[in-house]
């Protein structure tokens, strides 16, 4: 992979062109979309726009009606279950609504991926997942449970050290914080960060939660009119004067504003230009 010149990191995955629908239900036409490595990237649209789909094409779990999808420069839809097997190794993945296996305890759930592509021993698994749950705020006694005896934040992070346990260089979150009250969401973000910054991973947040989104990323896009139209750091979002952003961030106004004067973008809000007058 080369280094753009513009100062961002090698191109890691890359959607050309790309059209889903499921019957008369268009999500995406013409999509195109970059992914740089290091970079924290969230998708934010609206409800049932196909965010969540658009995850799912990134590592072959869908395809694509149209278009194409790259990986380091390879087409996600010419790829054989091995190339598959190796595009995943390398991709952690947290599901919408955690996806924990009810019948596994947590340490079995922790150390899926490892079982599926390693020959990790079980007591490496556990040695692994011990790690995991711990970077993620849990503690040891955890991993003999099963998923029903843990809360919904604590389900969450659980899922967190399934995605980190094969050592991804990509995490793709789907609605990490949803169904949570505010001071999981909030641990959450910050975990997102943390891990981030630890790992050196990069990261796709898909979320509805505007101070998830803007207080964890480095960059933004928003997907509307089955393509991703408008994208910019936090700061170049919440200054935007287009109408369809400046609608989806003004619902959220009263929360980005308190995310903004605490520090974690900046001493002070943002705000979009005035409309220019009319002649």
């Amino acid at each position: 992979m080369t280094e753009p010149a513009d100062g961002r990191g090698a191109l890691l995955f890359s959607a050309r062109g790309v059209g889903k629908a499921f019957g008369p239900n268009v999500l995406f036409k013409d999509a195109s979309l970059d992914v740089y490595t290091g970079e924290t990237l969230a998708i934010i649209g609206e409800s049932g726009s196909g965010k969540s789909v658009f995850l799912k094409m990134l590592i072959g779990l869908l395809e694509t009606d149209e278009g194409e999808i790259l990986f380091k420069g390879d087409r996600i839809g010419d790829m054989d279950s091995d190339g598959l097997q190796k595009l995943h190794r390398q991709v952690g993945y947290v599901f919408q609504n955690d996806a924990l296996f009810d019948s596994m305890p947590i340490v079995e759930n922790v150390g899926y991926a490892m079982r599926e592509h390693t020959n990790a021993s079980d007591e490496e698994i556990r040695a692994r997942a011990k790690v995991c749950i711990e970077m993620v705020g849990l503690k040891q006694h955890v991993l003999d449970l099963y998923p029903a005896s843990l809360s919904g934040g604590m389900r969450k992070r659980a899922a967190l050290a399934r995605a980190i346990a094969i050592k991804p260089e990509v995490i793709l979150y789907d609605e990490p914080t949803q169904g949570l009250d505010p001071q999981n969401i909030t641990r959450i973000a910050e975990m997102i960060e943390a891990l981030q910054s630890d790992l050196e991973v990069t990261s796709v947040v898909v979320t509805h939660d505007l101070r998830t989104a803007f207080g964890v990323s480095n960059r933004i896009v928003m997907l509307h009119d089955q393509r991703f139209q408008y994208e910019g750091t936090p700061e170049e979002m919440m200054m935007s004067s287009e109408t369809a952003v400046r609608e989806f961030i003004d619902e959220a106004m009263d929360e980005l504003r308190e995310l903004f004067e605490n520090g974690s973008q900046g001493s002070e809000l943002p705000t979009a230009p005035e409309p220019a007058p009319s002649a």
